[in-house]
């Protein structure tokens, strides 16, 4: 799927998260398809840079904002710098994100403390700082990069799938307000189901074996280009792989089944037959240089994608719900007669 042409046919666009695995491939997506000019944020000087020379060769602009985006006034600064350089930002795009696997307890304070940090603040402040460039211009699209863990949480993910709850009712509160007020900058999120990013490599880990992801595995750059129609096409919210949408309607109709039926197949699921590595180095705090690229370990077959919004699916699905339960109804009322 090539994305068609969209209103900005050669945007400015910030991607938090753009030196490795969704980040990365967005922004590569945006140079190859758009030509954008891209302020790209993470932590890691050396890696954007990579991934500027990338987008330079795709035929894109792109400025290196190297930063934690826990930091609030750091992030504050990368919006004005990328607007000296290239003009206003159109999208904003939050692909940030830390995470710890293990059980619940063995997790420690600031372990949850920092997921949080990064993975909802970091979001909700570069929202804010897209909000104060483009709430004035009343133009703008955020897009957030959210995922199926943000309804239906899994296990040995607790703090990763709090913060995407999290960070999901703070969009919630905001897509009201900018209602209420009348305003054009348009809020979208895209829901990704399970993606093969360096995340298992260099993801803090408090488990026996090495990570890996649940269910049906999606690559980057599929996911990249879903992102881009999503930023160009915003809806309230979209859907990414049919795994996605099973989840999340699962967890709506039938969430003590989903319960249990993580409770059996999640904790090996996530897990590989290898020996996870003591001590090896992880990317809560600092990242790890020298894996910073857009795919991860797993070799994979090509699985199609589908990009569904939201409220198409769950409207079909309540219809078909309604007609079910009404048909059922009327079967234990025509055997009472």
């Amino acid at each position: 799927m090539l994305p068609s042409n969209g209103s900005l046919p050669s945007p400015v666009v910030c991607i938090t998260g753009a030196s490795a695995g969704v980040g990365r491939a967005t922004a590569l997506a945006f140079a190859a398809y758009r030509r954008a000019s891209i302020g790209l944020v993470a932590r890691s000087a050396e890696a954007l840079e990579e991934v500027r020379r990338e987008v330079e060769r795709l035929g894109g602009r792109a400025m290196v904002l190297p930063l934690d985006v826990a930091d609030p006034d750091a992030l504050e600064n990368a919006a004005g710098r990328l607007e000296d350089a290239f003009g206003p930002i159109d999208i904003w795009i939050n692909s940030a994100m830390v995470t710890v696997f293990g059980p619940v307890q063995d997790l420690t304070a600031d372990e949850l403390k920092r997921v949080t940090e990064v993975t909802y603040l970091g979001s909700a402040y570069g929202i804010q700082a897209a909000l104060r460039r483009m709430r004035p211009r009343n133009r703008g699209t955020i897009l957030q990069v959210g995922s199926a863990l943000a309804y239906r949480s899994i296990p040995l993910q607790s703090a990763y799938c709090g913060a995407k709850h999290a960070i999901q009712g703070f969009i919630d509160s905001l897509r009201s307000e900018l209602l209420h007020d009348g305003s054009d900058v348009r809020l979208t999120t895209v829901q990704l189901p399970a993606v093969n990013t360096p995340q298992f490599d260099w993801a803090r880990s408090h488990m026996p074996r090495r990570a890996q992801p649940m269910g049906r595995i999606f690559q980057p750059e599929d996911i990249a280009r879903a992102i881009l129609h999503a930023a160009e096409h915003p809806r309230r919210e979209y859907w990414l792989g049919g795994t996605a949408i099973q989840a999340i309607l699962g967890n709506s109709l039938a969430p003590g089944l989903v319960d249990r039926y993580l409770a059996d197949t999640a904790v090996e699921g996530q897990e590989t037959g290898e020996p996870e590595t003591p001590g090896r180095p992880d990317n809560l705090y600092h990242p790890v240089e020298g894996l910073h690229r857009t795919r991860g370990r797993f070799g994979l077959p090509h699985n199609d994608l589908r990009l569904t919004p939201s409220e198409r699916t769950a409207r079909s699905m309540a219809i078909a719900t309604g007609l079910i339960l009404a048909g059922g109804v009327g079967y234990a009322l025509a055997r009472g007669r």
